[in-house]
C-alpha cells in the first residue's frame, strides 16, 4: 500500500511518519517537493508518485493572517484540495482529508456532531469548509474527512511550546478563559488516521482527545505538568482574562467541542483525557 502524506513538515505530518505501520510504503512531502499553490506542480507530483492513498495534512493554518491573505488561504485550503480530490477521483485514489472545528461558529452548548450545519466565522474556517465541500462534491462518501482541534506536538510551533517558552521568561501571563475546546496530541490523531485507513472507514468524522478546557485551563495544566517534570524551574501567575481583552483579527469559535463518538466506536478506541496526553507529550519533549 503506497501512501502519500501532504504536509510532511507540520505537526500531524511529522506524527504520521513516526506512527506509520510497517505494511505501508510512505512518501511524505512538504513545500520543497510540491507547490500546492500551483495546479501543474500538484498533477506532476502525483503522476510521479502514483499513490494508492493520499492523506492531506497540508493547510494554511495562520488563522489571523488569513484575514489579510484570503486568496492564499483559499488556494491552499480550497483550490488545492479540489485539485487533489479530482486526481483521486480520476485515478481511484482514496483521500483522507484533515479539517477543523473552525467550520462551526461556536455558539453550540453541546458537542458538535459530524452532521451538524457548518457556519464559519473566519476566513480560515470558510476556506477549510470550502475544501471539505470540494471533497464531498467530487468524491462523495468515498473519502474520509476528519475534523480536529487544538493540535500540539513535540514537533513544530504550538500553544504548549509557546507557553513553556513564555513561562521561562515572563513574570506572569494573561490567558483567555472564554474559548472552550479540547487540546489534542497530534500523535493520537495520527494513529486514528492510520486506523481509518486500515479499517476502510469513510465519511465525515471528528477526532480530538477526551475532555474540555479553556485556553486558561490548558495553560494552567501545562505549567503544573512542566513543573513536575522540571521542564521549567519556577511557577508564575497565570491569570484568566475575557476574550475582549485580547483582540485578534480573526474571530474564534467560543465553543469548539467535537463529538468523537462515531470514530471512537468505529476504531474501538478507549478515549484518553487530554491532560494525560499532555503529560505523555511533555515527557517526550523532556
Amino acid at each position: 500500500m503506497n501512501v502519500l502524506v501532504l504536509g510532511a513538515n507540520g505537526q500531524l505530518g511529522w506524527e504520521l511518519q513516526r506512527t506509520c505501520p510497517d505494511s505501508v510504503s510512505l512518501t511524505a512531502c512538504g513545500r520543497s517537493e510540491i507547490d500546492l499553490l500551483d495546479a501543474h506542480s500538484i498533477h506532476t507530483y502525483f503522476k510521479t508518485v502514483q499513490p494508492d492513498i493520499i492523506i492531506n495534512a497540508a493547510a494554511y493554518t495562520a488563522v489571523d493572517k488569513a484575514e489579510q491573505e484570503k486568496e492564499t488561504a483559499d488556494k491552499l485550503n480550497h483550490v488545492a484540495v479540489r485539485h487533489i480530490a479530482e486526481i483521486c477521483s480520476s485515478h481511484g485514489i482514496h483521500l483522507v482529508h484533515i479539517s477543523t472545528d473552525f467550520i462551526f461558529n461556536g455558539i453550540n452548548h453541546k458537542p458538535y456532531q459530524p452532521q451538524d450545519m457548518p457556519s464559519p466565522i473566519s476566513v480560515y474556517g470558510e476556506t477549510k469548509l470550502k475544501g471539505e465541500e470540494a471533497v464531498r462534491e467530487i468524491l462523495g462518501a468515498k473519502a474520509t474527512i476528519i475534523r480536529t482541534a487544538w493540535l500540539y506536538s513535540s514537533h513544530g510551533s504550538n500553544f504548549v511550546k509557546s507557553m513553556l517558552s513564555l513561562m521561562d521568561i515572563k513574570p506572569a501571563l494573561n490567558i483567555i478563559d472564554e474559548q472552550i475546546g479540547t487540546p489534542t496530541w497530534a500523535n493520537g490523531l495520527a494513529r486514528a488516521v492510520w486506523g481509518t485507513i486500515e479499517q476502510k472507514i469513510t465519511g465525515i468524522h471528528h477526532f480530538t482527545d477526551a475532555g474540555a478546557a479553556s485556553w486558561y485551563d490548558f495553560a494552567i495544566a501545562i505549567q503544573e505538568e512542566a513543573l513536575t517534570l522540571e521542564l521549567i524551574n519556577k511557577e508564575i501567575p497565570v491569570n484568566p482574562i475575557p476574550a475582549d481583552r485580547y483582540s485578534t483579527p480573526a474571530k474564534r469559535p467560543f465553543y469548539g467541542i467535537l463529538d468523537k463518538t462515531s470514530l471512537w466506536q468505529a476504531l474501538d478506541i478507549k478515549p484518553v483525557h487530554w491532560r494525560r496526553q499532555l503529560r505523555t507529550m511533555l515527557k517526550e519533549l523532556k
